[in-house]
This record gives C-alpha cells, sequence and structure tokens, in this order.
C-alpha cells in the first residue's frame, strides 16, 4: 500500500521544521542584542532615580529580563498567527503577586514591556529614541532636588502653651507650616505638622526640641501622601 509508504525525509517534513526560519537569525540576534541594551538602560535609570527606602537590585535585573522575553515572545507571535492565539491563551492565566512598593516602578514595568514589543515589531529607531527621551524626563524630574521637599515634623509638648510657642517658632523658621493632625492626652500634646524647609538646614529641629515644654521633635521626609 503506497500511502503507507514513508522516506526518511518525509518524516521531517512538517509545519514545525518550516517555522523554524519564519524569524531569521540576524532578526533574532538584532532584537535580543538590542532588547538587551535598552533593558540595561532602563535598568541604569531606574537604580539612578530609585526612591524606594530599600534598593533592590532584583528588581532591576528583572527590568533587563522583563524586556528581552517580550522581544521574543513578540517575535514569534508576529510569526505565526495560530501560535499568537496560543500565547494569549497561555499568558492569561499568569498571576502576579509581587506588591508595587512605588508608583513608578510600574511605569518602569511597562516601558520594559513596551520596548520589547517595539524591538520586536521591528521599529528599532521609535524604540532606541522613546527609551532616552522617556531615560531623560525621569532623570530629570524623579532627581530635582529641592527645598520644598514635604516634611513632617512629630512634635510631643506638654500643655497648650508650649505648643503655641513651637508653632510660633516653626513658622519663623520654616516656609510652610500646617497641622496635620493632633493628639491630647493628659498632659502630652502631640502633633504632625507639614513644613517645607527655607533651606537644607534642620538645625532648628534641635532648637524646637530644647524649648520648654516640648518633650520631642521629630523630622521625617515624606513623599507628600498623608493619612492621618
Amino acid at each position: 500500500m503506497t500511502f503507507l509508504a514513508t522516506t526518511f525525509s518525509d518524516i521531517f517534513k512538517s509545519s514545525f521544521l518550516d517555522k523554524v526560519t519564519s524569524v531569521s537569525i540576524l532578526d533574532m540576534v538584532i532584537a535580543m542584542v538590542l532588547s538587551f541594551c535598552l533593558g540595561l538602560f532602563i535598568f541604569f535609570v531606574y537604580k539612578k532615580t530609585c526612591q524606594s527606602v530599600m534598593y533592590s537590585t532584583g528588581f532591576g535585573v528583572t527590568l533587563i529580563a522583563l524586556t528581552m522575553i517580550t522581544a521574543f515572545v513578540i517575535l514569534a507571535v508576529t510569526s505565526n498567527v495560530v501560535l499568537s492565539l496560543g500565547m494569549v491563551g497561555a499568558l492569561s492565566i499568569v498571576r502576579f503577586r509581587t506588591a508595587i512598593k512605588e508608583p513608578l516602578e510600574i511605569a518602569f514595568l511597562f516601558w520594559s514591556i513596551a520596548v520589547g514589543i517595539v524591538l520586536a515589531a521591528g521599529l528599532i529607531p521609535l524604540a532606541v529614541f522613546g527609551s532616552v527621551i522617556i531615560g531623560i524626563v525621569l532623570m530629570l524630574f524623579v532627581n530635582r532636588k529641592s527645598f520644598t521637599n514635604p516634611y513632617i515634623i512629630v512634635l510631643r509638648v506638654n500643655d497648650e502653651k508650649a505648643e503655641k510657642a513651637a508653632c510660633e517658632y516653626l513658622n519663623g523658621k520654616v516656609k510652610k507650616c500646617m497641622v496635620k493632625s493632633k493628639t491630647v492626652t493628659k498632659g502630652m500634646i502631640e502633633m504632625n505638622i507639614d513644613i517645607r524647609l527655607l533651606d537644607e538646614s534642620t538645625g532648628f529641629v534641635n532648637e524646637l526640641a530644647g524649648m520648654e515644654g516640648v518633650e520631642s521633635a521629630v523630622l521625617v521626609s515624606y513623599n507628600g501622601d498623608f493619612m492621618a
């Protein structure tokens, strides 16, 4: 029966092997090398603009890996429509449970994914120049130092007289002074006061803590969000 007859070459004739050359080796190399370079640039920008209390090297390396992974996934998807449908179904079951500590980290994650997609789509100039512009913008705005950075003073005083004297002193030493919260107990008043410094000097906190009736004065830097 002739329909059962097969040759050695027929065994290896399949649509799977035909798809091996659907993406050229040169395209693969260019996409992976550029995705690594741009991922490294994103990592560098993240390192320079990180505002977390604890800097995470693992998250920075993840940005590089995410750029490269996205690039080769999109290369595979663009080479085969059927594969793209299967990839959507496979990725839909992935769940990420790692908490994002800073809102800015979300921007870096989307940046890495976007670069991988754009590179794999062949829009190399857009990926390169877009990344450079985004990096410059982040470096300029995130790292901008200003004396108007928000601070909180946690002030504990013994009575209302000491409270009044401390607030009057603060008003003369800072640019802005506004009470955010106030807790009163027997023999103790605790206030959280939002302030803006006139300059880099914080010596006024020492003088404030030494005033009569003031138990303690703690200066804390924060991101501008406050929950009473």
